[in-house]
Formats: C-alpha cells, sequence, structure tokens
C-alpha cells in the first residue's frame, strides 16, 4: 500500500503522518509531498526519515491512496492528475465537498457511499464533521426540521500564520496579520470570506454540507461561524428543532451508543466539553444537553472536536481504513 500524503509540511499534513502513524494503517511506501519550496526536506515517519518530493514526481509513484490537505486551487488542479494515473485521493480542501458527481464522507455515517470507482473522494469541512457526528443519530430517530449553529472556532483552523498572529499578540509582539482584526481577547464574527449574501463561505459550507452527507434536505439550516482567540479545537452551539418530541434520557443514551461520541454532561461537577480537554484526541464531545423551553420538540447541545484531528487529519485517514478494510483500493 503506496500512500502519498499531500501538504506533508503543512499543519493538517503534519497530523495527518502522526495520525497514520497511531493507526498504523499497512503503508509499504510512504511519499510525503509538498511544494517545490520543501522539496528535498526529510521528514520522520515511525523513525525513518523520508525525502518530500513535488507533486509532479508523486504523480509519477503512482501511490495507491493520496491524502490531500494542500489548499484548494492545489486539489483542483491536482487531484484528477493523480486519479488518472489510478491513485484513488481523499481531498480534505473545500474544492469537491460540494461536486455532485464526488462524495462527501464521514466514515461512520455515510461509508457505504463509496466505491472502488470514487477516485476523488472529499473530507467535509471541520465544523461540519462535528455536527454530523452528534446529529446524525438523532435524526434517524426524530428527524431533525431546523437547525441553528453557532461556531466558536479556534485560529488554528486558519492555519499557521493565525496560530502565529495569536503567539504574537500574547507575547506583544508586532508580527504578521492573518485576520484583519486582533484576535487576542476578542471574537471575529468572519470565518472565511464574505459571500453576496452576507454570510461567509464557512457558514454556507454548515448549512448545504450535513444534507448531502446525510442524503437528505428536508431540514434546514442556519449557522454564525465566529472565530475566536482559542489555540485548537472548535465548538458549536447547536439548537435542533425535531419533527417529534424525544426523552432527554434517550437523547443521552443515543448518543452515548454512537461510536465516536462523547457524552460529557454533569453539571453538577462542571463536566462539559472543552476545546482544551478535547485536544489531540479523535472523539466528538457532546454536553449541555438540554431541551429549549422556548419552542417545542427542540434540543439544544454544545459540541466540541479537535478540528486537526477529527475535523480533518483523523477523518481523512478513516476515509483511507475504510476503503481498505473494502478492497476498494
Amino acid at each position: 500500500m503506496k500512500i502519498a500524503v499531500v501538504g506533508a509540511t503543512g499543519m493538517v499534513g503534519t497530523v495527518m503522518l502522526k495520525v497514520l502513524e497511531e493507526r498504523n494503517l499497512p503503508i509499504t511506501e510512504l511519499i510525503p509531498v509538498a511544494s517545490e519550496r520543501s522539496a528535498g526536506k526529510k521528514l520522520s515517519y515511525k523513525g525513518n526519515n523520508y525525502t518530500v518530493v513535488t507533486l509532479e514526481d508523486a504523480v509519477k509513484m503512482q501511490p495507491d491512496v493520496a491524502l490531500f490537505s494542500a489548499g484548494g486551487d492545489t486539489s483542483l488542479e491536482w487531484a484528477p492528475k493523480f486519479a488518472a494515473v489510478g491513485t484513488t485521493v481523499i481531498d480534505n480542501s473545500s474544492a469537491w465537498r460540494m461536486d455532485p458527481t464526488k462524495k462527501l464522507v464521514v466514515p461512520e455515517i455515510n461509508g457505504d457511499v463509496l466505491t472502488a470507482e470514487d477516485k476523488i473522494i472529499a473530507n467535509p469541512n471541520c465544523s461540519t464533521i462535528q455536527l454530523v457526528m452528534a446529529l446524525a443519530p438523532l435524526h434517524t430517530k426524530y428527524k431533525m426540521k431546523r437547525v441553528v449553529i453557532s461556531t466558536y472556532q479556534s485560529v488554528s483552523g486558519t492555519g499557521v500564520k493565525a496560530v502565529q498572529q495569536l503567539d504574537n499578540e500574547e507575547a506583544g509582539i508586532d508580527g504578521e496579520m492573518a485576520y484583519p482584526h486582533k484576535i487576542g481577547r476578542n471574537a471575529l464574527p468572519h470565518c472565511d470570506i464574505f459571500l453576496e449574501n452576507g454570510y461567509t463561505k464557512e457558514e454556507m459550507k454548515l448549512v448545504k454540507e450535513p444534507k448531502k452527507i446525510l442524503r437528505d434536505d428536508s431540514f434546514s439550516v442556519t449557522a454564525t461561524a465566529v472565530r475566536i482567540p482559542t489555540a485548537g479545537g472548535h465548538s458549536e452551539a447547536v439548537n435542533v428543532q425535531f419533527e417529534n418530541d424525544f426523552d432527554l434520557a434517550k437523547v443521552r443514551q443515543i448518543l452515548n451508543e454512537t461510536s465516536g461520541v462523547i457524552v460529557e454532561d454533569d453539571l453538577a461537577n462542571n463536566v462539559y466539553p472543552m476545546p482544551v480537554n478535547a485536544h489531540n484526541k479523535d472523539e466528538v464531545f457532546v454536553g449541555r444537553i438540554r431541551r429549549d423551553e422556548s419552542q417545542e420538540n427542540t434540543l439544544n447541545l454544545w459540541i466540541v472536536a479537535d478540528n486537526l484531528r477529527k475535523g480533518a487529519a483523523t477523518n481523512t485517514v478513516q476515509i483511507a481504513e475504510y476503503l481498505i478494510e473494502k478492497n476498494l483500493v
């Protein structure tokens, strides 16, 4: 099994290598791939050093699977070139997510849509992944009608430059700005770029992607995405109106029994999900589970996950695991 990691020197690519090592995929040859300026660098994996190669060289090596996290433009240009030589591409950018000819996959929810013919597979947005992990089993049981999401997203979701901006601000250093404003001791209702409808791209990803993953557009979604000065981990306040009424104890039971979800909801002992506790973990944490007393059949949830792991690298690797397990690559 020859696996390429495209964007191997970047923030998500580095975590992908770590997750691949932890989960011990049956890799016979690892191909770390990055831009021309990073080519020739050495990366360590399982105690061995590997030389970073260019995209052009990687295509010639015809990997079985290529995990992409190098940005949308790179994915649009290079994913088809890898697919043309028989490589299955799992792409972490937004490039292919809403393409009707491409699958958008969270393996625990809709891995069954994948076939051996799928050569470019899209990994959902980080905020979408943690959202659907918690909502999918509840939708199956109670049928969602409307979802209102407010996010509290870490600077790591923007990238290295944003993490550096926060570090610089905390150290009192004037440096390069990833955001149009300071982020320390602040909250920016501005994740990604603004669109003509007044929403950001991040907010519209949350509106559209869950419907594609759940194969159901019967429910409506609206979102406000906010960047906050946490180094890692995204949080979401989620209000869900269902077609059918629910029992809170049953809701907790359903979530407890969902693979990849952990309920942290012990208010007497101040136990609830927090980004600092989700750090470096693959699970999605759910708490503050309570009925919305202003509207019938409506539930409030607080959902937290490590955006670089389950929100990006881990989900990408899990798709690869699913393909290998089902003999689809």
